[in-house]
């Protein structure tokens, strides 16, 4: 009898812990919502809030290099990206700021020491830009700005990036309030009576 209580008081725990994350969880995702809210009813651009400019700059730079805009069609730099990772390193991803803090700091360095004069990597040439980048993509670092990279560019616009559904129609999808799912053979009685 004992095992069984034993394992019912462990079901509740794990239960409950459940729940508590669940809660903490929605609570930073409301916070995230509201702040995208109130950007988005803001008539200027939205404003950085993890992030200096000059960070902000470099990791601009580095994301407009892991998704140009090519041939006419937008890229990280267009679609706002910079903003979705900003925020995310505010709520939910507040975890990484100093990776990111460090890393900006680090590929800055090596962009001054293989190129006298330069103030920092948002200041280099694409081609130049590309070879550090290449020297640092197995990094934390790199891998980090490029999940985040990705991310913005095709989250919901509301978090940040994704301008415009910009990232959206760059894959060919178009905005939608509402799906409406293809009929099938589930359905086959009602294409008959239509």
């Amino acid at each position: 009898m004992g095992d069984l209580q034993n394992r019912r008081g462990f079901l509740r725990a794990a239960a409950a812990a459940g729940a508590a994350w669940a809660t903490a969880d929605i609570a930073h995702v409301e916070d995230a919502l509201a702040w995208a809210a109130r950007q988005a009813a803001a008539p200027n651009a939205p404003r950085l809030t993890a992030l200096t400019p000059e960070q902000a700059e470099t990791i601009e730079a580095v994301a407009a290099r892991i998704l140009p805009a090519v041939d006419g069609r937008p890229g990280a730099r267009e679609a706002g990206v910079i903003y979705f990772i900003d925020r995310s390193l505010s709520t939910f991803n507040a975890a990484q700021k100093p990776l990111y803090a460090g890393g900006v700091k680090d590929l800055n360095s090596r962009a001054a020491a293989k190129w006298n004069g330069t103030q920092n990597f948002a200041a280099l040439a694409a081609p130049q830009q590309d070879e550090l980048l290449r020297a640092i993509e197995k990094t934390q670092f790199f891998l980090a700005v490029r999940l985040d990279t990705i991310a913005g560019m095709f989250a919901l616009p509301s978090w940040g990036g994704n301008r415009d559904f910009m990232g959206w129609h760059m894959l060919g999808l178009a905005h939608q309030a509402r799906f409406d799912p293809p009929f099938g053979f589930y359905d086959e009685a009602v294409n008959k009576r239509s």
